[in-house]
């Protein structure tokens, strides 16, 4: 899987559950529409966000570095689906298309009552709404799935060995789908995951549950936000509370003290950014490395296990192809010893080569040839 900035993150849900406005906070834009009708967001809309990391103004500091460059989360705001969109209803097609270019699935549940807002069901029920989505992802895999079994059982009674190999993959994820299985559950044999990651099926992306809910319940739910947990627990999968309209006053204002004056006056310690971010990190397995120097102060990310030489990669390709060793320092080691030359001068400057699996925190320096 391709990281480009961080990870790309298709924001979805019914129609009316706050998807826009949550997008319009976090990515502090007004490049959604935020309206009270289904279908007001036509085309995804991209925002980019910066990934708060502590870490970085602390190295900074330390390495007087001209300048702090976070690393960044792409969201996608992805118009409402509706129940049927897995046959063309609303406009599901098109937004199920949409939904397949993402790396991870935010899917947002209405967590709230407000009468001015209008449920596409009439009711607020978030379990209910959380399977309709599901279902209808469900429903649209199995469609594909099945067109695609035919069409390979044809060429492999011809004793086609590509199609046979194919036809075992296709049997798995078949039998999960008519078991209204989520095919992101199912343990791949390491021989079929290129024909599986090929087929780009939609239950096969990590879902994050994000339960929207009224102010005063940001900082400890709801009962719609609880029953919404126990269905992620169940299925596990990870799930946050946000509130959208909180998030929405927190962008507005221009300073980190007045956010944080205005969260700790509502019992909260960080924005539902933060959370969506942490809980997303988690779900796609990411850490994050780090580079310091007087130049800049600079966040990387890469998949869990990742080797040097791909760390390396992140940063410029001619450090990957070239790659000699990665010159190491833990963030508490660089911290506790003030800098890079007084942890190096205490032998916290670790050698490491190509077989080296970076590891969250790290603060690196790459030596290579090209």
């Amino acid at each position: 899987m391709v990281f480009k900035v961080g990870f790309n993150c298709g924001i979805v849900g019914l129609p009316n559950v706050g998807k826009s406005t949550l997008f319009n906070a976090l990515t502090a834009t007004v490049q959604a529409q935020a309206e009270n009708y289904p279908f007001c967001t036509i085309e995804p809309n991209t925002g980019r966000v910066a990934v708060p990391d502590e870490r970085l103004k602390v190295i900074a500091d330390l390495a007087k570095s001209s300048k702090i460059i976070p690393t960044y989360i792409e969201f996608v705001d992805i118009a409402g689906l509706v129940k049927g969109a897995s046959t063309g209803e609303g406009l599901g097609n098109k937004f199920l298309s949409h939904i397949r270019e993402v790396d991870a699935i935010c899917h947002v549940v209405r967590c709230f009552k407000e009468d001015d807002i209008t449920h596409v069901e009439g009711t607020i029920d978030s379990v209910r709404d959380a399977e309709t989505i599901e279902t209808e992802l469900l429903l649209a895999d199995l469609d594909m799935v099945e067109k695609r079994f035919e069409s390979i059982e044809k060429k492999a009674r011809g004793g086609d060995k590509s199609s046979k190999r194919q036809l075992t993959l296709l049997s798995l994820v078949l039998n999960s789908l008519k078991e209204g299985e989520p095919v992101r559950k199912l343990n791949i044999p390491d021989d079929l995951k290129s024909d599986y990651q090929s087929l780009q099926l939609l239950t096969a992306k990590p879902v994050l549950f994000v339960g929207n809910v009224d102010e005063n319940s940001a900082g400890t739910g709801n009962d719609y936000s609880n029953k919404l947990f126990d269905m992620a627990k169940k299925r596990k999968a990870e799930c946050v509370i946000v509130s959208a309209a909180i998030e929405s006053e927190v962008a507005q204002l221009s300073s980190i003290n007045e956010q944080h004056e205005f969260l700790s006056g509502l019992g909260l310690n960080e924005t539902g950014l933060t959370r969506v971010i942490k809980s997303g990190y988690q779900l796609l397995d990411l850490i994050t490395f780090l580079t310091a120097g007087p130049k800049e102060a600079r966040a990387w990310t890469v998949p869990k296990g990742a080797l040097a030489p791909e760390a390396a990669g992140k940063i410029h390709s001619d450090f990957q192809k070239g790659f000699i060793r990665a010159e190491t320092i833990s963030y508490n080691d660089y911290v506790t010893y003030g800098g890079e030359q007084q942890a190096r001068d205490s032998g916290k400057m670790r050698q490491e080569g190509k077989d080296y699996i970076m590891k969250d925190g790290d603060i690196v320096l790459f030596r290579f040839n090209v």
